[in-house]
């Protein structure tokens, strides 16, 4: 065969046929590459006949209209779909009707001014159209004319009498009561999404089985009936790293004791069956999932992935699947249970910010994947992408490329399922918070995919629809009153920051990347319209990055190359030096740079400096506003370093209360507070 088809279906599905790196260079996707990428959006192009086949099908103009369509607010809506008559039944209730306008093959309705889902039929075709507000709710929306501040933790890292050795959300509540105290607006946690109950050993916050369900682990214990189990997760709770199999199993023991309890109470049941029916369809998907991959992980031959169950239990509709619910009822009740308590404890903890005075309260954080063996793959597999896995072209921190081992969603799986997993995600994950960071924010554009099997450098950028995700973002972030945030580092697609900034969406400006070649940037100079931060979970700490504590861990674990640790470590004194230049020309500090192991005043110079930012809001890291040397993730690392593992010292309520600590937080606020830096 030719590649020539290939690359024509290609190009029309939105795969790039070839792609520039970080020197501008210019790189062609092998055939093999592109016919795989295609192959898992059920674009076949084994053969020229196949492509030719593939491209004739998706050009194929349709016999229905998509089950959703996004348009602008007070703006024409345009249906890619032929039709005479439209019949609007808004959200409010009001109806009206008329002709269309053709154009082409789309159709031309009237604009819709109110924000919201709508009902509209196209002749005798249903389907909704998702009106998007003209930005996101954002920073001067919570509160005007102020530039805001919060803190960002690792909410496993919390402590708190009776966690059980994992921090949780009754820890979160405390901690949220305390920053509120010191002035922060807003608390950012790690990502909460579910994991595997039946498998503890995975535990990356970024590596979910699903979004939109919760890690019960968070769950507090405080309403669980007294139990000899109690005394086993006091041991966990000493520890300095999270046991997460071993605290895992003892909390499981717990909370079944808590299940059966509950079983017995009249009000309980109920609770547990509203809270069920009001999850629906997603929620007993989920629980089922959870009963199943305990089910197949007890066999002698344990199976893990469910793409590997016997074939009958693949399909969450399939009548086995249904036949294995009715028989093990009380397992997926159990599994219904843990969300529903895991819930209630998240709620509680934006409630509690609220009410202690924070205008934005929780931000969530919003994993750019999930496992492809996990509970949202398997119940939404048509909008999956299966067989790819997402990650990161070759670049300056990974010559060979990424590979995350996360599966995203199919462009046009969403597309034919009217974004039914994209809007039930965004949802979830604004259900208990004022705000959502969106991890690898250029996902909403195009996604580097790796075919299974295949090297990290063996990709392709696979185009998503933004201008729809984005307006459904804005929806959501309207409808929930909620700021959202988007990771824009690394490598950004050309005009895609100024098109987050147009929809209200928040970028992130990390102290270590706001600088040229020879200094860093005054904080002046920041961009307003942006989340400033000290560091983030995958970079080195401030006291860390000064101290060299990242350079140590990377000399240990052999991370170097031919070259080794000294011109890493010469290149880090001479940016010491042009830190603390920029920070003394800011008025952050003065005199001489302190030692590496002065870590309280690198930390107070680090978020003075900051905190003068122009950005609307500061995010600081727990671990910067203790000054603390230890990262909680180092890239490129699985077990070789404690990531997702080191917990605080001290309790949540607590934390903030030591001089040194306060003090640094009593100057961040008060720099936020006063009338933006011109320097």
């Amino acid at each position: 065969m030719t590649d020539a088809p290939t690359e024509a279906l290609a190009r029309a599905a939105g795969v790039a046929v070839r792609w520039n790196d970080v020197f501008g260079r210019s790189h062609d996707v092998s055939a093999e590459t592109l016919r795989s990428v295609l192959g898992a959006l059920e674009m076949p192009a084994e053969t020229d006949k196949q492509a030719a086949e593939s491209l004739e099908r998706l050009r194929t103009p349709p016999s229905a209209p998509p089950p959703l369509v996004t348009a602008e607010a007070g703006h024409a809506v345009v249906v890619p779909f032929q039709a005479r008559n439209y019949h609007y039944a808004l959200e409010d209730g009001r109806v009206f009707e008329g002709q269309t306008q053709l154009d082409g093959g789309r159709c031309v309705l009237p604009a819709i001014i109110e924000p919201g889902y709508h009902r509209v039929h196209l002749d005798d075709k249903l389907l909704t159209v998702a009106v998007a507000p003209a930005r996101c709710y954002t920073v001067q929306d919570a509160e005007p004319g102020r530039r805001l501040w919060g803190l960002a933790v690792q909410l496993y890292a919390l402590r708190r009498a009776g966690d059980g050795g994992i921090g949780d959300f009754g820890g979160l509540a405390q901690f949220a009561g305390a920053a509120a105290r010191h002035g922060a607006s807003a608390i950012a946690i790690s990502p909460v999404h579910s994991q595997f109950t039946a498998d503890p050993a995975r535990f990356s916050p970024y590596a979910p089985s699903s979004r939109t369900m919760l890690n019960v682990l968070h769950a507090p214990l405080d309403a669980a009936p007294p139990s000899p189990a109690h005394a086993s997760l006091a041991g966990f709770e000493a520890l300095d790293l999270v046991d997460w199999p071993g605290a895992t199993r003892a909390r499981l023991v717990v909370l079944r004791e808590w299940f059966a309890k509950a079983e017995q109470d009249p009000a309980s049941v109920e609770a547990l069956r509203a809270f069920r029916a009001a999850g629906g369809e997603a929620l007993e998907s989920h629980a089922t999932f959870e009963a199943l991959h305990a089910h197949f992980l007890a066999l002698a031959q344990p199976i893990w992935n469910w793409r590997e169950w016997p074939a009958e239990f693949r399909d969450p509709a399939a009548q086995a699947v249904k036949t294995f619910a009715a028989q093990n009822a009380g397992a997926v009740r159990f599994h219904a249970f843990l969300q529903y308590v895991a819930d209630a404890g998240l709620g509680r903890a934006q409630v509690a910010a609220r009410a202690a005075g924070m205008p934005i309260g929780l931000i969530s954080d919003l994993a750019v994947g999930t496992a492809a063996g996990g509970s949202h793959c398997w119940s939404r597999q048509s909008e999956m992408l299966l067989g790819l896995s997402i990650g990161a072209p070759p670049d300056l921190l990974s010559r060979d490329g990424q590979d995350w081992g996360l599966a995203a969603f199919s462009p046009f799986g969403l597309a034919q399922h009217g974004f039914r997993a994209f809007i039930e995600m965004l949802q979830a994950a604004l259900r208990h918070a004022g705000g959502v960071r969106i991890d690898h924010g250029m996902g909403l554009n195009r996604l580097w995919v790796v075919p299974e099997g295949s090297k990290s450098s063996e990709g392709a950028y696979l185009a998503f629809p933004e201008q729809d995700l984005l307006r459904l973002v804005r929806l959501e972030s309207q409808r929930h009153q909620a700021i959202v945030l988007a990771e824009d580092l690394g490598t950004v697609p050309e005009g895609f920051q100024q098109r987050l900034q147009s929809a209200g969406v928040f970028g992130m400006r990390v102290l270590a990347f706001e600088r040229t070649e020879d200094s860093f940037s005054a904080p002046a100079a920041w961009e307003p319209q942006a989340a400033a931060m000290t560091s983030t979970h995958d970079l080195p700490t401030v006291a860390g990055w000064w101290a060299g504590r990242d350079l140590d861990w990377r000399e240990r674990l052999g991370l170097f190359g031919a070259d080794g640790i000294e011109p890493e470590r010469e290149a880090r004194a001479a940016d010491r030096d042009r830190l603390w230049a920029a920070f003394r020309r800011s008025g952050a500090a003065t005199g001489e740079p302190p030692g590496a192991a002065e870590r309280e005043a690198v930390a107070n110079a680090a978020v003075l400096h900051t905190a003068l930012s122009a950005s609307e809001l500061f995010m600081l890291p727990l671990e910067d506003a203790l000054a603390a040397t230890e990262q909680p993730n180092l890239p490129g690392t699985l077990d070789q370093h404690p990531n997702w593992r080191r917990r605080l010292p001290g309790a949540a309520g607590q934390l903030l209360e030591t001089p040194a600590v306060a003090a640094r937080l009593a100057t961040l606020n008060q720099a936020r507070r006063a009338p933006r830096n011109t320097r």
